[in-house]
């Protein structure tokens, strides 16, 4: 659904400058173009999840680990399952999607239910099966990655439906998940080179794990600018606001499922159980930006995210 005139005048009298957004299948990858220029590319076959990598800022900067995709990157080498930009979890019905140690569980690609192009946004819709060691599927989902771009950002929607397709599932209470991304070295608290986070109550770096936020932002400085990336919790999400396992050395994670290993005074467990045939949505918004979160203005941005009647959202607007 597509704004009407007065909208596109004041987004253009903002200054919001749309892109031709080209999303091509090249065999294993699906590309994603700005005006002829990459942004991402979404990993599906021969992978232990999708993923997408590199996810490309609007400074030109690489916003995603280049290791372990790139051998000789000049990143940190550990954890190996924090590839670009994913969605995982640590226990599924028992069964650890989140890590690559031994005997883990694969997401598995199925198909694509929706590839599309378009003057203000790019689309990749596929449906995916989380198989378990053992060979049984344990549940199922559909997702839908949506590109923008707009005032001076790139934005990605990630909208996930967990489905109980093959039986009662749960998502247990474990750090280990879920909606992630693993931000370059350089960028990382850790590196000591001008890297935060900070959450939308304005907690910092270490003292941002664990905690219950509408958004968080990680910046700091590559290829000698300062930028960043924030990730958006929906209102509408199970458990808003999440809890955000997010790291100094790193990993940024936004966890709907963890409770106890964040707040050992909790008083009863975490997780999420559906019954068979149930199904459950979750939605993100990663907004790649200049600057850190106050230049970027990403509270402003947050609170037009989080006022979206959705479906029905404006299209190209990049809020």
């Amino acid at each position: 659904m597509h704004c009407g005139g007065a909208w596109i005048g004041a987004f253009l009298a903002a200054g919001f400058v749309w892109g031709d957004i080209a999303v091509r299948d090249l065999d294993g990858r699906v590309r994603v173009d700005v005006d002829g220029q990459p942004f991402a590319e979404y990993h599906y076959r021969d992978v232990a999840r999708p993923y997408l990598y590199p996810v490309i800022g609007p400074t030109g900067a690489r916003m995603t680990r280049d290791w372990p995709m790139v051998k000789d990157a000049k990143d940190t080498t550990d954890h190996v399952h924090h590839k670009g930009l994913w969605f995982a979890h640590g226990d599924v019905n028992g069964v650890d999607f989140w890590s690559e140690q031994k005997a883990f569980g694969k997401t598995v690609h199925q198909r694509f239910l929706a590839l599309s192009s378009g003057r203000d946004e790019g689309v990749i819709r596929s449906a995916n099966a989380w198989i378990a060691p053992s060979g049984t599927v344990v549940c199922t989902d559909e997702r839908s990655l949506t590109f923008r771009v707009g005032n001076g950002t790139r934005i990605i929607d990630y909208d996930i439906t967990l489905i109980a397709s093959h039986g009662a599932v749960t998502f247990g209470d474990t750090k280990e998940g879920s909606m992630a991304i693993r931000v370059p070295t350089v960028m990382s608290v850790n590196s000591h080179k001008g890297g935060h986070i900070v959450t939308d109550e304005g907690l910092r770096d270490i003292d941002a794990w664990g905690r219950s936020a509408n958004w968080v932002d990680y910046w700091g400085r590559v290829d000698g600018k300062t930028v960043g990336v924030a990730m958006f919790d929906h209102p509408q999400n199970p458990g808003h606001p999440t809890r955000w396992h997010v790291r100094n050395y790193g990993l940024f994670a936004a966890n709907p499922f963890g409770l106890k290993p964040f707040d050992k005074k909790a008083q009863k467990p975490g997780g999420l159980s559906l019954a068979a045939g149930g199904r459950v949505t979750f939605r993100y918004r990663f907004v790649f930006h200049a600057g850190d979160e106050k230049q970027a203005g990403i509270a402003s941005f947050y609170q037009a995210y989080s006022g979206q009647n959705e479906p029905s959202l404006c299209r190209g607007s990049g809020f």
